[in-house]
């Protein structure tokens, strides 16, 4: 146990108060802010869902949180569907891409997972890119509404803040639950869970597509908070930019992505202001973490509180 239950739970509490009072006590711009974190958050979640529980890092999930977006895009902005039934078209496309992806790149491992998902990913790239009746081409789509009910921001974060705690909450007893036990098991090795009688490319490819699943949620969020989406949308650097996430916070301890997705946009977006450098700043923070926080900052924490109560205990 790293923390007591009473300082983990009061620790909790303040975090709940505290996002919940964010559209009282900051203006338009921190709150989009905070916004764009929690939902680039559970972005690199489901990219840690298959990085930190299966052993199989992806570059390919950008393209599944673009593909969501852009389904929502048309349906809403080109056919005037409606932004509701628009999100069950995103999470459909998003699902189906992800199957794609899971079926052609679970047979394999390692470098070539990441380099097969990274290939996928650029295909569906350069579908957005070309096809400039539907994806509006480097243009992109403008003007996608959300539903009336979430048009100002201050509702539009309590939804995102909603869906996001549901969606995290549900991640977390999917990759404790016995299928992800599963997939912790092929991490290990997948030949010793072959032998156990475990279809391996089954559970790695159900396994692809729930994580991207949970990328076309954060896809979904995304598209409505902006009104638009491009290409960039789906390009290589949204699944570095998630992955680095991931990286940062923890990989394989969930909740660090959030931690990850805070520290990076408040760079982009904040110290930017202060200095154009702030790219060197990132890669710093990157080349630091590595070096004498491999865990993540997230898991770096863990270990500095269990040492502490270790050593309190031995005094005491």
């Amino acid at each position: 146990m790293i923390l007591t239950p009473a300082i983990r739970y009061t620790l909790i509490g303040i975090l709940v108060l505290f996002l919940l009072s964010v559209p009282h006590i900051f203006g338009d711009y921190p709150k989009t802010l905070a916004t764009e974190i929690l939902i680039y958050g559970l972005f690199a979640m489901s990219i840690d869902i298959l990085a930190g529980f299966a052993g199989r890092t992806s570059l390919g999930h950008g393209a599944i949180f673009g593909t969501a977006g852009y389904v929502v895009a048309y349906y809403v902005a080109t056919m005037n569907g409606d932004p509701w039934l628009a999100i069950v078209f995103g999470l459909l496309a998003a699902v189906l891409v992800s199957a794609i992806f899971g079926a052609l790149a679970v047979r394999t491992s390692g470098v070539y997972f990441l380099l097969l998902t990274l290939a996928l990913g650029m295909v569906v790239w350069g579908v957005a890119y070309r096809w400039t009746s539907v994806t509006g081409a480097e243009n992109g789509l403008l003007g996608v509404a959300r539903p009336q009910v979430l048009t100002d921001l201050d509702t539009y974060y309590y939804f995102v803040l909603g869906v996001v705690a549901v969606m995290a909450l549900i991640v977390r007893r999917f990759v404790y639950s016995p299928f992800g036990q599963a997939m912790q098991g092929i991490k290990e090795s997948d030949s010793r869970m072959r032998t156990l009688g475990y279809n391996v490319p089954l559970v790695l490819t159900i396994g692809f597509m729930v994580s991207g699943f949970f990328a076309g949620v954060a896809g979904i969020l995304i598209v409505y908070l902006n009104n638009f989406v491009s290409p960039n949308s789906v390009a290589l650097a949204l699944s570095t930019q998630g992955l680095l996430m991931a990286i940062l916070g923890g990989v394989g301890t969930l909740w660090g992505s959030f931690i990850g997705s805070a520290v990076i946009i408040l760079l982009q977006n904040v110290v930017s202001f202060y200095t154009e450098r702030w790219m060197t700043i990132l890669g710093l923070l990157f080349v630091l973490t590595m070096l004498f926080a491999p865990e993540g900052l997230l898991g770096k924490g863990r270990a500095l509180s269990r040492r502490w109560l270790k050593s309190q205990s031995s005094k005491s």
